[in-house]
Protein backbone atom coordinates (compact mmCIF):
# COMPACT_ATOMS: atom_id res chain seq x y z
CA UNK A 1 0.00 0.00 0.00
CA UNK A 2 1.02 3.61 -0.81
CA UNK A 3 1.53 6.55 1.30
CA UNK A 4 -2.52 7.17 0.96
CA UNK A 5 -3.64 4.65 3.22
CA UNK A 6 -6.49 4.82 5.12
CA UNK A 7 -7.19 3.16 8.05
CA UNK A 8 -11.33 2.70 8.46
CA UNK A 9 -13.20 1.30 11.73
CA UNK A 10 -17.02 -0.10 11.12
CA UNK A 11 -19.06 -0.70 13.91
CA UNK A 12 -22.38 -2.26 13.81
CA UNK A 13 -24.12 -1.33 16.85
CA UNK A 14 -26.21 -3.56 19.06
CA UNK A 15 -26.72 -3.47 22.82
CA UNK A 16 -26.03 -6.97 23.14
CA UNK A 17 -23.38 -7.51 20.50
CA UNK A 18 -21.67 -4.70 18.57
CA UNK A 19 -19.41 -5.83 15.71
CA UNK A 20 -16.43 -3.95 14.89
CA UNK A 21 -14.07 -4.34 12.26
CA UNK A 22 -10.53 -2.38 11.02
CA UNK A 23 -9.35 -2.18 7.79
CA UNK A 24 -6.61 -0.40 5.45
CA UNK A 25 -7.54 1.42 1.65
CA UNK A 26 -5.06 2.70 -0.68
CA UNK A 27 -8.45 3.07 -2.86
CA UNK A 28 -7.29 0.57 -5.03
CA UNK A 29 -6.58 -2.23 -2.24
CA UNK A 30 -8.18 -3.13 1.34
CA UNK A 31 -6.25 -5.02 3.85
CA UNK A 32 -7.77 -6.87 6.72
CA UNK A 33 -6.47 -5.46 10.42
CA UNK A 34 -8.81 -6.83 13.05
CA UNK A 35 -11.83 -7.31 13.89
CA UNK A 36 -14.16 -8.17 17.23
CA UNK A 37 -17.00 -8.09 19.42
CA UNK A 38 -18.17 -5.91 22.85
CA UNK A 39 -20.40 -7.72 24.77
CA UNK A 40 -21.70 -6.09 27.65
CA UNK A 41 -23.04 -7.75 30.42
CA UNK A 42 -26.69 -8.36 29.78
CA UNK A 43 -27.11 -8.25 33.71
CA UNK A 44 -26.18 -4.67 33.88
CA UNK A 45 -28.57 -2.11 33.92
CA UNK A 46 -28.78 0.13 30.32
CA UNK A 47 -26.33 2.99 31.35
CA UNK A 48 -23.82 0.45 32.20
CA UNK A 49 -24.24 -1.67 28.89
CA UNK A 50 -23.73 1.63 27.21
CA UNK A 51 -20.92 2.55 28.83
CA UNK A 52 -19.34 -0.91 28.31
CA UNK A 53 -19.94 -0.39 24.40
CA UNK A 54 -18.64 3.29 24.75
CA UNK A 55 -15.68 2.25 26.51
CA UNK A 56 -15.29 -0.48 24.10
CA UNK A 57 -15.07 1.19 21.02
CA UNK A 58 -13.08 4.26 22.45
CA UNK A 59 -10.64 1.55 23.69
CA UNK A 60 -10.34 -0.33 19.97
CA UNK A 61 -9.86 3.15 18.60
CA UNK A 62 -6.97 3.99 20.27
CA UNK A 63 -5.21 0.23 20.28
CA UNK A 64 -5.78 0.75 16.52
CA UNK A 65 -6.09 4.35 15.61
CA UNK A 66 -8.07 4.21 12.49
CA UNK A 67 -8.91 7.94 10.69
CA UNK A 68 -12.43 7.54 9.77
CA UNK A 69 -15.35 5.79 11.10
CA UNK A 70 -18.28 4.03 9.60
CA UNK A 71 -21.61 2.95 11.57
CA UNK A 72 -24.73 1.13 10.49
CA UNK A 73 -28.02 3.14 10.61
CA UNK A 74 -30.47 2.47 12.24
CA UNK A 75 -33.58 -0.16 10.93
CA UNK A 76 -36.84 0.19 12.72
CA UNK A 77 -38.09 -2.93 13.94
CA UNK A 78 -41.99 -3.58 14.44
CA UNK A 79 -41.10 -3.67 18.36
CA UNK A 80 -40.54 0.07 19.34
CA UNK A 81 -38.83 -0.65 22.38
CA UNK A 82 -36.02 -2.49 20.47
CA UNK A 83 -35.84 0.32 18.14
CA UNK A 84 -35.36 2.70 21.08
CA UNK A 85 -32.40 0.51 22.70
CA UNK A 86 -30.75 -0.14 19.42
CA UNK A 87 -30.73 3.90 18.67
CA UNK A 88 -29.09 4.43 21.96
CA UNK A 89 -26.36 1.72 21.72
CA UNK A 90 -26.06 3.53 18.18
CA UNK A 91 -25.35 6.78 20.11
CA UNK A 92 -22.94 5.34 22.48
CA UNK A 93 -20.59 3.96 19.70
CA UNK A 94 -21.19 7.24 17.26
CA UNK A 95 -20.02 9.23 20.46
CA UNK A 96 -17.00 7.15 20.75
CA UNK A 97 -15.21 7.87 17.80
CA UNK A 98 -16.55 11.72 18.04
CA UNK A 99 -14.82 12.31 20.61
CA UNK A 100 -11.83 11.04 19.72
CA UNK A 101 -11.88 13.26 17.12
CA UNK A 102 -12.37 10.75 14.01
CA UNK A 103 -14.67 11.64 10.88
CA UNK A 104 -18.19 9.33 11.10
CA UNK A 105 -20.12 8.21 8.63
CA UNK A 106 -23.18 6.23 8.79
CA UNK A 107 -24.94 3.78 5.84
CA UNK A 108 -28.26 2.32 5.76
CA UNK A 109 -28.21 -1.86 5.80
CA UNK A 110 -29.18 -1.64 1.86
CA UNK A 111 -26.42 -0.05 0.68
CA UNK A 112 -23.84 -1.93 3.10
CA UNK A 113 -25.05 -5.25 1.72
CA UNK A 114 -25.27 -3.85 -1.95
CA UNK A 115 -21.80 -2.09 -1.61
CA UNK A 116 -19.99 -5.49 -0.26
CA UNK A 117 -22.46 -8.03 -2.21
CA UNK A 118 -24.16 -6.16 -5.13
CA UNK A 119 -27.69 -6.70 -4.19
CA UNK A 120 -29.81 -4.66 -1.13
CA UNK A 121 -31.42 -7.67 0.37
CA UNK A 122 -28.25 -10.20 0.61
CA UNK A 123 -28.52 -12.45 3.28
CA UNK A 124 -26.15 -12.33 6.22
CA UNK A 125 -23.81 -16.00 4.71
CA UNK A 126 -23.72 -13.70 1.56
CA UNK A 127 -22.24 -11.39 3.46
CA UNK A 128 -19.87 -13.16 5.57
CA UNK A 129 -18.64 -15.05 1.42
CA UNK A 130 -17.91 -11.72 0.05
CA UNK A 131 -16.00 -11.07 3.35
CA UNK A 132 -14.05 -13.92 2.64
CA UNK A 133 -13.42 -13.41 -0.74
CA UNK A 134 -12.50 -9.02 0.14
CA UNK A 135 -10.62 -9.84 3.32
CA UNK A 136 -8.90 -13.52 3.00
CA UNK A 137 -6.80 -12.92 5.78
CA UNK A 138 -9.76 -12.03 8.08
CA UNK A 139 -10.49 -13.86 11.04
CA UNK A 140 -14.20 -13.27 11.85
CA UNK A 141 -16.10 -15.65 14.30
CA UNK A 142 -19.56 -13.85 14.11
CA UNK A 143 -21.79 -12.21 11.60
CA UNK A 144 -21.21 -9.01 13.87
CA UNK A 145 -18.08 -9.11 12.88
CA UNK A 146 -18.61 -9.68 8.93
CA UNK A 147 -21.35 -7.10 9.13
CA UNK A 148 -18.83 -4.67 10.90
CA UNK A 149 -16.33 -5.35 8.15
CA UNK A 150 -18.45 -4.45 5.32
CA UNK A 151 -19.51 -1.49 6.82
CA UNK A 152 -16.05 -0.87 7.42
CA UNK A 153 -15.64 -1.45 2.80
CA UNK A 154 -18.88 0.40 2.47
CA UNK A 155 -16.83 3.51 3.88
CA UNK A 156 -13.74 2.96 1.76
CA UNK A 157 -15.58 2.54 -1.36
CA UNK A 158 -17.93 5.35 -1.06
CA UNK A 159 -15.76 7.73 1.03
CA UNK A 160 -14.18 9.76 -1.71
CA UNK A 161 -17.74 10.76 -2.99
CA UNK A 162 -18.97 11.28 0.33
CA UNK A 163 -16.08 13.98 0.17
CA UNK A 164 -16.67 15.37 -2.76
CA UNK A 165 -20.16 16.06 -1.86
CA UNK A 166 -19.55 17.86 1.01
CA UNK A 167 -16.79 20.10 -0.29
CA UNK A 168 -19.56 21.37 -2.90
CA UNK A 169 -21.61 22.46 -0.45
CA UNK A 170 -22.70 26.00 0.04
CA UNK A 171 -21.10 27.46 2.91
CA UNK A 172 -23.62 28.20 6.26
CA UNK A 173 -24.08 31.89 6.69
CA UNK A 174 -23.02 32.40 10.28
Amino acid sequence: MNGRTIRIIGIDPGLRRTGWGVVESDGVRLVYVASGVITPPTDDDLAYRLSALFDGITGIIQSFSPSEAAVEETFVNENPRSTLKLGQARGAVLLAPARLGLRVAEYTPNLIKKSVAGTGHAEKRQIQAMIAFLLPKATFESADEADALAIAITHAHHRVSRARAAALRPLKAV
